[in-house]
């Protein structure tokens, strides 16, 4: 098993909250992290790419800053852990991307991967007169294979006489080359998905219902990954996600949990959720952990009125549920995570936090 951190590159973490930790990124923050996560003996630290925040009174992930040039000053202060950067591929030619990766490769002496973002939320893409259309979303793992496959000529020959649909190289350079395999990351959930990481990655996402503290909950994506994978005669390890909201007891680790849920922001959720919505050929997984009904908090809510606030509220406590267990590639509830080591045991998780 390999463990991981996603850094705080975006404001305010990933609870949806004006009440949750509040924080600006900077690199001070980053590399306080991923320095400390190196110490305590995770193997990689990823960064995500974010173009456009979802707003609301939490102004959640509006301020954010750009992946790569982030891990590259990150690889000059670390010396073991791996560091994965993001790109998102509508916004960087392939050629770009690999030379990026190469320089990035150097700085860390081989400790760089790259993570693989097709592209879901149109309004990223359309402020900066990116978005090819609706089309895309039936495209999109066509066009990141060809990318893919840009790349990968490049880093292993040095040159890309590629011809495609989406991208034309014409005798593309690239030297030196990287001084070891670059692994890449997805996190495909359609079939179309599946089958481009069983073809071309090391990692990939596999996101379950957003059931809290159960391991069983990404399962069934992690099934169809490895049949992906047996399929197309390759080994991808499936990368689950987790938040640990930790204290020294139960009753205030909960305690956190339900201030959080007092400052949901409504707003921010709707407007992810109408974006995420776009995406009319999601499939039935992907849509369910966005937009679906609650059922973790349902037993301790009172019967739901039926005016649209309400609605909204099961809305929020799903998203809440969503974003706060998952498990393997951590994503801490702050991003300076406790200096004192505390344990926190809820509903069969064990979650340890070292001392610094």
């Amino acid at each position: 098993m390999e463990i991981g951190v996603f850094i705080p590159i975006g404001n305010n973490g990933w609870l949806i909250s004006s009440t949750s930790p509040q924080y600006t990124p900077s690199f001070d923050l980053n590399r306080e992290v991923v320095q400390r996560a190196e110490r305590y003996g995770f193997d990689f630290a990823m960064s995500m790419i974010k173009l456009r925040g979802f707003g609301g009174k939490s102004r959640h992930w509006d301020d954010n800053l750009e992946s790569f040039t982030l891990m590259a000053g990150l690889a000059a202060v670390t010396t073991r852990i791996d560091l994965i950067a993001t790109v998102a591929v509508l916004t960087l030619p392939p050629a770009i991307t690999a030379r990026m990766a190469v320089t990035i490769d150097s700085i860390s002496k081989g400790r760089f991967g790259v993570n693989l973002v097709t592209g879901w939320q149109k309004a990223e893409y359309d402020q900066m007169g990116l978005w090819p259309g609706e089309e895309h979303f039936k495209h999109r793992y066509e066009m990141v294979t060809e990318y893919v496959t840009v790349m990968k000529e490049l880093w292993e020959t040095g040159r890309s006489d590629f011809k495609g649909s989406y991208f034309t190289m014409n005798d593309c350079r690239l030297s030196p080359l990287p001084s070891r395999p670059i692994k890449l990351i997805s996190a495909g959930t359609s079939d179309a998905g599946m089958t481009f990481a069983a073809g071309h990655c090391t990692y990939n996402f596999c996101s379950g219902q957003g059931e809290a503290n159960d391991p069983r909950d990404c399962a069934e994506a992690v099934g169809r990954l490895k049949s992906a994978c047996a399929a197309a005669g390759r080994d991808v390890k499936a990368l689950a996600l987790t938040m640990i909201i930790a204290d020294e007891t139960d009753e205030a680790a909960m305690a956190k949990w339900e201030h959080y849920k007092a400052g949901v922001d409504l707003d921010a959720i709707d407007w992810r959720s109408d974006q995420a919505a776009s995406d009319k050929l999601a499939p039935r997984a992907a849509a369910q952990q966005r937009l679906a009904p609650d059922r973790l908090l349902r037993h301790d809510r009172a019967p739901a009125r039926r005016d649209g606030r309400d609605r909204r509220a099961g809305r929020r406590d799903a998203d809440l549920r969503r974003l706060h267990h998952r498990h393997r590639a951590v994503r801490p509830a702050h991003p300076a995570a406790h200096a004192q080591p505390r344990e926190v045991r809820r509903r069969g998780v064990l979650a340890k936090l070292p001392s610094s």
